[in-house]
C-alpha cells in the first residue's frame, strides 16, 4: 500500500476559521494533517498541541496521486489562512486532464 502524509503546524486561521464535520468551525492557531493513501486524501485539523483531531469539512475527497495530494494540502492550508467557514479545496486536475487532451 503506498501512502504519504503532511503536517503544517501554525496555521493562523482568517476570519471564520476552517469548518469542521465533528464541531462547526475552528479558529486560532491550528495544525493542518493530510493522509494520503489508495487514491484518497483525508485532511484534518486540530488547535496546535491540543489532542483531538477533527475532520475538515469536504473530507476525505478522491486524490489520484501522491503529488496531487501535497497540493491539496498546500491549498487547504491556504483555504484555511483565508477563512470564512474553509472547507477542503476541490483537487485541480493534473495535466494529464488539462482542457483539450484526450
Amino acid at each position: 500500500m503506498t501512502w504519504a502524509s503532511w503536517t503544517t503546524r501554525g496555521v493562523y486561521s482568517g476570519h471564520g476559521g476552517v469548518l469542521t464535520e465533528e464541531v462547526g468551525p475552528l479558529s486560532g492557531d491550528l495544525t493542518i494533517h493530510t493522509t494520503w493513501a489508495e487514491g484518497t486524501a483525508q485532511i484534518t485539523v486540530q488547535y496546535t498541541d491540543a489532542a483531538d483531531w477533527f475532520t475538515m469539512a469536504g473530507s476525505p475527497v478522491p486524490c489520484p496521486s501522491e503529488e496531487a495530494s501535497r497540493a491539496l494540502h498546500a491549498a487547504a492550508v491556504e483555504a484555511v489562512r483565508q477563512g470564512s467557514a474553509a472547507t477542503v479545496p476541490v483537487p485541480q486536475p493534473g495535466p494529464e486532464h488539462a482542457a483539450g487532451s484526450e
